[in-house]
């Protein structure tokens, strides 16, 4: 019989190729180990590719050349107020500590570089360390034609960029009020200048996720790190002892089991598509149905590190945000929620939120005042005035929606809000008041009830034309609007508990040894909370970097 071939072995098994994966891959190899990365789907980039890519990382290269007066004392205030005490301190300091690096480590071994988003607002920025200015930074425009025969195999963005046109992330601000705002026109106009200068030059432009993606995995390639696509993980391998010495991940529709000799780092997403999981963790309603989030995110290497022995936190949670669940795919509602016009109500037809506030926080409360009156689905309402000045989702202003949207039930139209009211199952007479104590704030330009444009975060997304409260504008022009909202999420937040070199943690507080864990497949830095834009992206790439470091020198 002939003996039996002896498994592949690599220094490091990554899985997942992500922006944690892909970071942590990249600086493992270039600490000198050898690495492997293996990913479920058919495509790399997860829901990193798919995303704005901002990137919330406090004083790093990019935002302290740009004049942002930030400091380390000031990152660590303002992280601990958002934290509140719902994450260790040493991995907060760990985040800080190393994501300005981290920054530099990427832009200095990929074609990776960043752009300061100015003025998009740290979320809660009236907190001890909070800047109104921001921190965010997002990928500058990277040429896809770098990737060669791997550009077909990056996992395409969430909402594509409009043809013709090179579109960032801070970009949309504008080019929502670019049919009434001077900037707004000029920035469209740009958006098109940028696109036919890149073309004209034979490149491919890429921004926001697909240039994360894009440049990482062209650091990759560059670096001669392998990455097995449509290879899902099956199982990790132990010893005797508890240690995590490999992985067995199915390759061409055969078990083939990886030994990884240093550790194993798991950076596979969440579970915002595991139905199983949401329903036993999270609170109800609740489905798949309503992410963004990979489809592939189905909680894999969460549950690979549960059978190991790990702990967890925050599996309950979610980078949520109010969706409109349109019938192609869910829509996550970042601006038209907040720019002046519009009003979310209940059940009973009334408003019971901040629009405006961080779209997580909007859905925490749909959840918690679900169960006193329903808000789950919610409405959001506004007029033709609103449909005339502004962007929605892809639908330039004063243009019909598809006729799908209102076939779905997604969204009604109706000429009296009385009409509208019975559409959607609401009191006529409450939904009236309501938009009439509305207009009434929109006029004196303070909203007494949710406080609405009191947050210099309010403001992001509004219409600086409108007075004296940009972010509030009446509801007073037939016909009147309700889109349906539903808590949607980017993907969950929790995952794998983790100490802060990114090793996975068992419930007594021992290290699981050889096992890694980063991005939405570990627990997040941020607890329930949301610092700013990039949230999610800043510390995964951070938590990857860091388990590289950890695992290159041999612990």
């Amino acid at each position: 019989m002939p003996a039996r071939a002896a498994q592949p072995s690599y220094d490091v098994v990554v899985i997942g190729c992500g922006a944690a994966g892909m970071t942590a891959a990249l600086r493992a190899s270039k600490r000198g180990l050898s690495v492997l990365v293996v990913e479920k789907a058919p495509t790399f980039g997860g829901s990193a590719a798919r995303s704005g890519a901002g990137i919330w990382i406090p004083n790093n290269q990019v935002i302290l050349a740009a004049g942002v007066p930030d400091t380390p004392a000031k990152a660590a205030a303002y992280l601990a107020a958002v934290v509140n005490g719902d994450v260790p301190t040493a991995k907060q300091q760990a985040f800080l500590d190393n994501g300005p690096s981290m920054i530099d480590f990427v832009m200095a071994n990929s074609p990776l570089r960043f752009r300061y988003m100015s003025g998009y607002s740290d979320y809660y920025p009236e907190l001890p360390g909070g800047m109104p200015q921001g921190r965010s930074i997002e990928p500058d425009m990277f040429d896809g034609k770098l990737l060669g025969a791997e550009l077909a195999h990056l996992n395409p963005a969430y909402l594509p960029t409009p043809a013709g046109l090179t579109v960032f992330s801070a970009d949309y601000k504008w080019l929502n009020l670019a049919l009434v705002n001077a900037k707004g026109a000029a920035v469209a106009t740009e958006c098109v200048a940028r696109y036919t200068a890149a073309v004209a030059a034979g490149r491919t432009p890429l921004t926001m996720g697909q240039a994360l993606a894009g440049a990482l995995r062209a650091g990759l390639a560059a670096a001669g790190v392998p990455v097995w696509l449509n290879t899902p993980l099956t199982d990790l391998q132990l010893d005797a002892g508890g240690r995590v010495t490999g992985v067995v991940v199915t390759k061409d529709g055969v078990a083939t089991g990886v030994t990884a000799n240093r550790g194993v780092l798991v950076a596979a997403g969440g579970f915002e598509h595991n139905l199983a999981m949401r329903l036993a963790y999270q609170r109800q309603p609740i489905g798949v149905d309503w992410t963004v989030g990979a489809r592939e995110n189905t909680g894999d290497g969460i549950q690979a590190g549960l059978r190991a022995g790990a702990a967890t936190d925050f599996l309950e949670d979610s980078w949520w945000g109010p969706a409109i669940p349109l019938p192609e795919e869910p829509y996550f509602c970042l601006a038209e929620r907040t720019l002046p016009g519009s009003i979310l109500v209940n059940s009973a037809g009334r408003r019971f939120v901040n629009e405006a506030a961080p779209y997580s926080d909007v859905v925490h409360v749909m959840y918690d005042k679900n169960v006193i009156t329903p808000d789950i689905p919610a409405w959001l309402i506004f007029d033709q005035n609103y449909r005339n000045r502004y962007l929605f989702r892809d639908v330039a202003p004063t243009l019909p929606f598809p006729d799908s949207w209102y076939s779905s039930g997604a969204v009604f139209k109706e000429y009296t809000l009385s009409a509208l009211a019975g559409r959607i199952g609401v009191s006529s007479s409450a939904l009236s008041a309501t938009v009439a104590r509305f207009n009434g704030f929109a006029f004196t330009g303070k909203d007494t009830d949710f406080h609405r444009g009191d947050s210099a975060y309010d403001h992001y997304y509004t219409d600086p034309a409108v007075i004296p409260n940009s972010c509030l504008a009446p509801l007073w022009l037939p016909p009147y609007y309700a889109c349906k909202i539903v808590p949607g999420d980017l993907g969950t937040k929790g995952g794998l508990r983790t100490d802060p070199r990114s090793r996975v943690l068992r419930a007594d507080g021992s290290v699981i040894a050889g096992l890694y864990a980063a991005g939405n497949s570990s627990a997040a830095v941020m607890g329930h909370s949301y610092a700013g834009a990039g949230s999610t992206i800043g510390p995964a790439m951070t938590f990857g970097y860091i388990a590289a470091n950890d695992l290159a020198e041999g612990a």
